[in-house]
């Protein structure tokens, strides 16, 4: 049992790299545009997963967990600079939202309360990122989420149990990378054969103006 939780903990940690060394390529390439609030709350709430689940007594299952964290770090900070949103009214009121929930996983006793906050504040990421996702999927790297859901099912080999608390992130990282990479396939799918044309990666130059970027996104 041991020995199939720590492959089933490898393999995820593998896949958690795989999905983020895309992104980070094609956002150095500038194909993809990163959404800023997205990746920043993603990035707060992986960190803070990994605790909640080494507090709950996880061990192959945080291999996974902290490679994408690290990941998603790196996502965010190249986001900084190439990336797109978080900064309009309605952005930062969802970052306050997903704050929320990453108090609520602070001041919560009970694990499941405390990870389902961290869960309700993920969930807040991805709504961020999704209208820039059906208008733009070329904007999003889809091997990304790819990667992810798969991740999501080979921790959920590791965590090698059936507890509750344990299981709920990965499951819900399973369905919600499903879910946008589904959302990505569906609209690129769409463009092409409604308007014609490949819905291509956004692009922009260096210089132009924030507002311009934002109003395009």
């Amino acid at each position: 049992m041991i020995e199939s939780v720590a492959v089933f903990g490898l393999l995820a940690g593998a896949l958690g790299a795989a999905s983020t060394l895309p992104y980070l390529r094609d956002t150095l390439r500038r194909a993809t545009v990163p959404h800023r609030g997205s990746w920043l709350i993603w990035g707060v709430i992986e960190v803070v997963a990994l605790e909640s689940q080494r507090a709950d007594g996880a061990r192959w299952s945080l291999v996974p967990l902290a490679s994408q964290a690290l990941g998603t770090c790196l996502v965010f900070a190249l986001a900084v600079r190439f990336g797109s949103g978080g900064v309009s009214r309605t952005d930062l009121a969802l970052i306050g939202l997903a704050g929320v929930g990453v108090a609520g996983w602070l001041a919560a006793d009970e694990p499941v309360i405390a990870t389902s906050c961290v869960i309700a504040a993920d969930f807040v990421a991805a709504l961020m990122m999704l209208p820039k996702t059906w208008r733009q999927p070329g904007s999003e790297t889809l091997a990304t989420y790819v990667f992810a859901s798969l991740g999501g099912a080979a921790t959920v080999g590791a965590v090698g149990v059936l507890s509750v608390p344990l299981l709920i992130y990965p499951v819900y990282f399973i369905l919600v990378n499903a879910g946008l990479a589904g959302v990505i396939v569906y609209r690129t799918g769409y463009l092409q054969r409604h308007r014609g044309v490949a819905a291509g990666p956004v692009r922009h130059d260096a210089g132009e103006p924030r507002r311009m970027l934002e109003a395009r996104l």
